[in-house]
């Protein structure tokens, strides 16, 4: 009989005990499939265990502590002892990724990161092994289950942003202090992740640009039903050029783009290439049995001796000034001359106007445009200008729009 397969265990949270429970569970059909039947080496937590010993007994290590202090540290010892690392902690590759994966390739072992985002979606397996020679040229995502929720709530029952969070919160799909999700910051990171892995380039948590759900209202989400619009937090890699452009923010999607219908606490994510038009893989987007579902993956694929392609990697510029359509959202006097003057603002700064849609009398007026693509500077430009005209009510409100559909 082989050699057992010892792994050692850093955290027993909620995904740390799904796991160490899975490993149990489904020792025998790991050794089916790898030939080695794995077992529990030992258990860092604040009460429990010794990393030394946990190392030293260990030829896998899984990092399940999450946040980078002292995950790195631990993970960067691990590599350098020449163990596999699997890890579920997206702000440590995202923040860390360079050092780490230097780290590993020196030591000729493996870095697993599946469960860093987008939960038991096997978007990473696909990016490093299937699509591994293919040139992607867009990775497209719904990489937040808590925002997704959110948004959808407010779409299905006309909540405000604030009692859709409550509700989210009440049915654990938000943390008690949801400001990493709700902000953008957590999508932030995993994209940074996804945009090193299509683009084969270090791209740093500081190289991304988000925004957040927070000023979102009941109300643009019910004009962008009229226009035939859903409203999502996406995250965008993309090639501009000779460079890359990653981004986050909430943004309307028409009907026919793949990630248009994904709903609640779901994540999706839609990888663009001229050689395979688009992949969409969708599927549970947290959760501790569905991370420990992606992590356990991870540490039957290193037993299994699969190893994923970690190229060396050039720098590559990042694009900031990109094109986008945009959702315009303007409350108004109801006057003669509004809509002329506004029509004189675009047009001058380059940007035309896609779609109109007016409700309202006198003080309570509202305009809604649809504009067509522009380079958001010009757009920024035009929208202080409009800020600074007499009849506007109220500051206007700007949401990006993906006019691309795939039909």
């Amino acid at each position: 009989m082989s050699e057992p397969a010892r792994i050692g265990v850093l955290g027993r949270g909620t995904v740390g005990g799904a796991f160490v429970e899975q490993l149990s569970e489904r020792a025998f059909q790991v050794e089916a499939i790898s030939g080695r039947r794995p077992e529990v080496a030992g258990v860092l937590r604040r009460a429990e265990g010794d990393f030394a010993e946990i190392l030293r007994d260990s030829e896998i290590i899984v990092e399940l502590i999450g946040g980078t202090s002292p995950a790195r540290e631990y993970v960067l010892e691990a590599l350098a002892a020449g163990r596999h690392v699997v890890t579920a902690n997206k702000q440590l590759i995202a923040q860390h990724g360079d050092e780490l994966f230097a780290r590993a390739r020196e030591a000729g072992v493996q870095l697993r990161f599946e469960a860093a985002v987008a939960g038991v979606v096997p978007v990473i397996r696909v990016m490093q092994e299937t699509l591994a020679a293919t040139e992607i040229t867009r990775v497209s995502g719904i990489v937040n289950g808590t925002t997704n929720f959110i948004l959808s709530e407010m779409a299905s029952t006309g909540a405000t942003y604030g009692d859709a969070l409550a509700r989210a919160q009440e049915l654990g799909f938000a943390e008690t202090d949801p400001t990493e999700d709700v902000g953008g910051a957590d999508a932030a990171a995993k994209m940074a992740i996804l945009a090193r892995l299509a683009f084969d380039t270090p791209v740093n948590l500081e190289d991304v640009t988000f925004e957040g759900i927070t000023e979102i209202s009941p109300e643009d989400i019910a004009y962008a039903k009229e226009l035939g619009l859903s409203l999502k937090l996406l995250g965008v890699a993309e090639r501009r050029g000779e460079g890359i452009s990653v981004r986050v923010f909430p943004c309307f999607l028409y009907g026919g783009h793949p990630l248009a219908p994904v709903e609640g606490p779901f994540n999706a994510v839609t990888v663009e290439a001229p050689a395979i038009t688009e992949i969409t893989m969708s599927g549970p987007g947290a959760g501790g049995v569905q991370t420990a579902t992606a992590v356990l993956g991870d540490v039957v694929s290193i037993l299994a001796g699969d190893a994923p392609v970690d190229h060396a990697r050039a720098r590559l510029e990042v694009v900031r000034d990109v094109s986008s359509s945009f959702y315009l959202h303007l409350e108004v006097a109801d006057r003669p001359g509004v809509l002329a003057q506004i029509a004189d603002v675009l047009g001058r700064n380059g940007i035309s106007v896609q779609s109109v849609v007016q409700r309202g009398l006198g003080d309570d007026a509202r305009l809604v445009m649809v504009l067509h693509e522009a380079p958001e500077s010009r757009f920024y430009g035009a929208l202080a200008e409009i800020g600074e005209l007499t009849f506007l009510r109220a500051a206007p409100r700007a949401i990006r729009v993906i006019e691309e559909e795939f039909l």
